[in-house]
């Protein structure tokens, strides 16, 4: 199918507002393929991924490994029958269990971000009998009405108030904040190890691990939202290893599917799990925990270790952060920030609108990147983990020339 026909079902069928919008910034490709760090649309042209699927293809696209997986489980039983038992899912179960801090151990599978956030916040509530939440504003945990209503931007909370009650949100890395709030009622602190979508913020040194203190001592669960920060996008497993951290609830997702299949995951400790351990039909899915899902995850993590993607991930970031270091000296009228750890990584631009502008400019030059939702501001990019040195050398000289647009622009206002 041609590009302006695939296009105009968009508008018709799907929604003709993004459609337009996409269509004003020069996004009128259609993806045909993808392999590694190329995306090629159906013209045969071929696309740097910058953005990574916000974070889901860490250890790049289509790898073979992952497809072989999940091409096993498609000709064998794709999907599970919910009675018997099926090996993916208890081998997936268990090696996150191993890798995942402190004494995290059950897994419930899910099928997305916003589904885990789901499962974490229910929980808590089970396990600790209390009806409220502490969550940090600018923060993003999903748009399903319980991870809405932990998140903190009012865009896309208002037009759905009134929203579930019992969340309270604080400024984030702001400890003192959270001594004040959370209180006998609590029943869990949830935060990002770095809030993405709030514009890759980081909290300060230390906060994951005295916001798990504080947790225990008033009898409330700490949850840690790493859909985004998850599975090495940080350099690490985790986000919360940079502190130390052990959370008692755990949300995955995006990287852990190996950008092939969706799957996501709620882990919790063996206290916070007791509620479903004595009623385990609470909380249940239909497709959670399908072989083809758990197959993927178990491949993934076998890849990140068998490639040493963590160690990649952590030097290739801080490479391309380096650089983008240097573009924000040389380009200080656009570029007020650079910040972020690994291959999660924000720049923060000083003028509205610029962001929609370079975004624009980088597609036409063939490089994929995206601004962050809770602020328009920040250009995050969060390539494959695998990306070489040499492409990100290529990403700089591509951002620097259309850095050299903005600022001309920018001047001429």
């Amino acid at each position: 199918m041609e590009a302006a026909a695939v296009l105009k079902k968009y508008e018709q069928y799907l929604n003709p507002s993004s459609t337009r919008l996409f269509r004003f910034m020069g996004l009128t490709g259609v993806e045909d393929h993808a392999s590694g760090w190329t995306i090629t649309d159906t013209d045969g042209t071929d696309y740097v991924d910058c953005l990574g699927g916000y974070g889901m293809f860490a250890i790049g696209h289509r790898h073979p490994k992952v497809v072989a997986a999940v091409e096993k489980e498609l000709h064998a039983m794709p999907m599970c029958g919910k009675v018997l038992f099926n090996a993916p899912a208890a081998l997936l179960a268990e090696k996150l269990a191993a890798l995942t801090p402190g004494k995290l151990q059950y897994n419930f599978f899910v099928n997305s971000g916003a589904e885990a956030v789901e499962g974490c916040l229910k929980i808590a509530r089970l396990a600790t009998g209390r009806p409220a939440f502490v969550a940090a504003a600018n923060s993003f945990h999903g748009k399903t009405f319980g991870a809405l209503s932990a998140t903190g931007r009012d865009l896309y909370r208002d037009p759905f108030q009134p929203l579930l009650p019992g969340f309270t949100h604080v400024p984030y890395g702001d400890l003192e904040a959270l001594q004040k709030t959370v209180n006998e009622f609590t029943a869990a602190v949830i935060l990002e190890p770095i809030q993405g979508e709030g514009g890759i913020i980081e909290p300060p040194a230390g906060y994951l691990k005295a916001v798990e203190k504080l947790c225990h001592e008033r009898g409330a669960l700490f949850i840690a939202d790493e859909v985004q920060t998850g599975i090495g996008r940080t350099g690490a497993w985790f986000g919360v290893n940079q502190d130390g951290a052990e959370p008692d609830l755990m949300a995955v997702a995006k990287a852990l599917g190996g950008g092939v299949m969706p799957v996501g995951s709620v882990i919790g400790t063996e206290q916070a799990w007791q509620g479903l351990i004595e009623n385990p039909f609470l909380h249940t899915s239909t497709f959670g925990g399908g072989q083809m899902a758990c197959a993927a995850g178990l491949a993934t993590l076998q890849v990140i270790e068998e490639e040493d993607l963590l160690a990649r991930g952590k030097a290739t970031g801080a490479y391309f952060k380096k650089g983008l270091q240097e573009l924000q000296r040389d380009f200080p009228q656009v570029i007020k920030d650079v910040r972020g750890r690994g291959m999660m990584l924000g720049m923060e631009l000083t003028r509205e609108g610029a962001g929609g502008m370079l975004m624009a400019l980088m597609i036409a030059r063939h490089i994929i990147i995206a601004y962050t939702l809770n602020n328009p501001k920040v250009i995050r990019f969060e390539p494959p983990l695998c990306m070489p040195t040499t492409v990100v050398d290529l990403v700089l000289t591509q951002l620097r020339e259309a850095l050299q647009e903005v600022a001309a622009a920018i001047d001429d206002l």
